[in-house]
């Protein structure tokens, strides 16, 4: 069922995206050659203690047999395009670090995801970075009262394609409220002109995750829960949690 949130909801979610972006940049702060995943990890435990959150990814299992995940963050390195483990790795400079966080605040929840190089940046992971970004900033724009979510997905598809990155529908955006994840689906390429009809109160998160090699396909690890490129090349992942308002579209998870 897709539900349509009143401004003062859309207020208290925007409370709980602030949470998310100093997750966000809390971890970005810490994250250098040599850190630890689980220091990340730790790091954004503080931000949701201390802004008297709670992390909707610690202990989620969409399948009875997926294992609770165990971090507060995703964190993804290098050719792990979503649901990187925080691990005791080190990172190394040179990597390509995603994190994708959530906050629960006051029942209401925020989601969102960066990508960025630690240390001496690549010149072709900063491209993959830009033209990820640039896709979620397409789709973004295409939120609005009237249209579809296939003009949403294929605003960010037709980024994607254009940078020759691999595309995959399987992951993607999704309404949010008071949980994580809600109807409608998003996926990251479509139809425009299709799906569901945007109106006014409507909240999703809007997540391109792109494959720098240009395959679609990806793999998942035995663990359940990490998902790599198939062909081992790289992946970026950008996110915000955005309101559909009369007014254009408003981001909730953006830095305050």
């Amino acid at each position: 069922m897709i539900e349509l949130r009143t401004p003062g909801e859309i207020d208290a979610m925007r409370a709980a995206g602030a949470v998310v972006a100093r997750m966000h940049a809390a971890a970005r702060a810490a994250a250098a050659p040599g850190v630890r995943l689980t220091q990340l990890d730790a790091v954004a435990r503080d931000v949701l203690a201390d802004a008297g959150a709670t992390s909707p990814f610690l202990g989620y299992a969409p399948l009875p047999t997926t294992p609770p995940f165990p971090g507060v963050v995703c964190l993804s390195v290098n050719d792990v395009a979503l649901h990187g483990i925080p691990t005791p790795q080190e990172l190394e400079d040179g990597d390509l670090l995603s994190v994708d966080a959530g906050a629960t605040l006051d029942g209401w929840v925020g989601d969102a995801a960066i990508t960025f190089p630690v240390g001496t940046p690549r010149p072709a992971d900063l491209r993959l970075v830009d033209t990820t970004t640039r896709a979620l900033e397409a789709g973004i724009a295409a939120a609005v009262p009237g249209n579809r979510i296939g003009d949403v997905s294929a605003a960010i598809a037709a980024v994607g394609r254009a940078g020759g990155c691999g595309i995959n529908t399987d992951h993607g955006g999704h309404g949010i409220g008071r949980t994580m994840h809600a109807d409608p689906h998003v996926p990251n390429e479509g139809r425009a002109g299709r799906g569901v009809r945007l109106r006014a109160g409507l909240v999703i998160a809007i997540e391109p995750w792109f494959l720098a090699g240009g395959d679609d396909e990806y793999r998942v690890d035995a663990d359940g829960w990490t998902l790599r490129s198939a062909d081992g090349s790289r992946a970026a992942h950008v996110e915000h949690t955005v309101a559909v308002t009369d007014d254009g579209p408003r981001i909730l998870t953006a830095p305050a």
